[in-house]
Parts: C-alpha cells; structure tokens; sequence
C-alpha cells in the first residue's frame, strides 16, 4: 500500500511538469490551429538559462527570470518564422515549427557542451517523511508551481481583457476580428506564454538531477498528453499531465511483477494509455467533437 501511495505521489509531481509543457502545446493549437513542434527546443532553451543564471544568481532568481526570456524567444519565432506563414495551410506551418526546433536545438547544444548540466534547484533528491510515506521535495515543488501557474492561468483567461481576447479568437477568429480582436497579439502572447510554460515545466523535469542535450525528449511525453486531454482543452492538458505522470510511475513501480512487459515498460505507458482513450474518445477527454455539416 506504501508502494502505491508514493507511487501515485511521484506521478503527481512528475505529472505536474507535463501538464506544464501541454499547456503551452494547446494554448498555441487554440490561437493558431496549429501544432507547435517547437515546444521541446523552447524547453531546453529555457532549462539551459536557468542552469547558467543559477550560477552567479541562484536557482530562486534564475528561473524567475529564465521563464520571461524564453517567452522572449518564442516571441521571436512566431514574428520571423511563423508570423509570415499566416494564411499557409497548417501542416505547412507545423513543418516550419518542426525546422525552428532543430534549429534552435543546434545552438542551445553549444551553451550545454559536451559535459552534464546542473539547474543547481535546492531540492536534489531530498525526501520528506509523512508518516510511512516519503516524497521527495522536488515533486512537491512542481506540484505547488504547476498549481500556482494552472490557477494564475486561468484567472488571466476569465478575468483579463487579453485573455478574454484570447478565447474570442480561439473560438472563432473571423469574428473576434469583427469584434476589434487584434489576432496578432493573440498569436504572439500565446507564444510568449507557451515559451514561458516549457521553460517552468522543464525546470523541473530536470530537478533533482543533471541534464544534457536529450532532455528535449522529455517534451515528447507533452503530445500523448494533449491528445489524451484534447487538443484544445487546457483543462484537459492538466488531467492528461497528471494521468500520464501517474501512470507512468505506477508501471515503474511495479513493473516487476510482470517482467515479460520488459524493463523499461514505463516509456511507452504514455502512449498506450493514449491509444486506450482514444479508443473511445477519438477527440480526448476534453476535446470538442468537430461536427462537419454538408
């Protein structure tokens, strides 16, 4: 029972990080329909400031001001490479999303060497004891900035003007730009947003370890994620990232009990639990069925 509990909390904190990462991939889907494939380079931009900043400045100010310079050059993606494509078919924008993650990637690569990389957090692998139970502390911190984050989030789609922008062009863009909607910005802060969500949620998938150019793999997990939860359902991408963290535990935990599966099962329990669900929800959890009149 002890097993399973701190199982279930492990992947809740790993979870926390994935949602993290599936928000940025599904707020940019709902202002632009289009699937940003360069979410993983923006992630490991952003860790790999916050492993330099820590340095000279410390973790608690490092990723404070990492979060906003990744925003930054996500910006600067969707103004030079994506921004022109406006009007472009969305498979060809996706393309070029693709070809800015492998560019970008080339160069963050130069800033980590050839040696791992630290983002100095102050947790490492400590644990705290509740009761029978122990948790380690970089999973509760994710799980408190992810809630912080998901919260702040979604006040500032409820609440601001520009987030209420937001959801107007993600509902329908024609219209919002009727309604004096500047669809510009929206695309550009649903950037900025996403870059500064993968460079927090990538933090603390690095925590309480060292990191070298294949973290970006990590941001993978992000797409069962989305496709689990829905596309265009940020609701969605908090349940999908926190199921697929647990999951993913869970088969680490006791994936001993049916070796036959092989050792490294939990790899490939995103994937499967995506497939399961789609199954029988092809549009996710929280996906809108797309209705076709004709």
């Amino acid at each position: 029972m002890t097993a399973l509990v701190e199982g279930l909390l492990r992947g809740v904190g790993v979870g926390s990080g994935y949602a993290l990462l599936a928000l940025g991939f599904v707020i940019i889907y709902k202002a632009t329909r289009v699937i940003s494939f360069a979410q993983p380079a923006l992630m490991l931009a952003g860790v790999v400031l916050v492993s330099h900043l820590a340095e000279p400045l410390g973790f608690w100010l490092a990723l404070p001001l990492a979060a906003p310079l990744t925003a930054l050059l996500a910006l600067g993606i969707e103004r030079g490479a994506v921004r022109p494509m406006v009007g472009r078919p969305a498979f060809v924008v996706a393309i070029i999303t693709l070809g800015v993650d492998v560019a970008v990637r080339v160069v963050v690569n130069a800033f980590i060497g050839l040696d791992v990389r630290s983002v100095h957090d102050p947790w490492g692998l400590s644990t705290v004891q509740f009761g029978p139970l122990r948790v380690e502390q970089r999973h509760i911190a994710a799980f408190v900035a992810a809630t912080l984050l998901v919260a702040a989030l979604f006040a500032f789609f409820r609440r601001s003007r520009m987030g209420l922008a937001m959801r107007a062009a993600a509902d329908d863009q024609e219209a919002a730009l009727a309604q004096g909607v500047s669809v510009g910005a929206v695309f550009a802060l649903s950037w900025a947003l996403a870059g500064a969500l993968a460079a927090v949620g990538g933090t603390f998938a690095a925590a309480g370890g060292s990191f070298d150019g294949t973290l970006w793999l990590t941001a993978l997990v992000a797409l069962p994620v989305i496709i689990l939860g829905g596309l265009d359902s940020l609701p969605g991408a908090v349940v999908g990232g926190l199921a697929v963290g647990v999951a993913q535990e869970l088969a680490a935990t006791y994936q001993n009990h049916a070796p036959w599966l092989g050792g490294n099962v939990s790899v490939i329990t995103p994937y499967v639990l995506m497939l399961l669900v789609l199954l029988v929800r092809p549009y996710g959890l929280f996906g809108t069925r797309e209705v076709e009149r004709v």
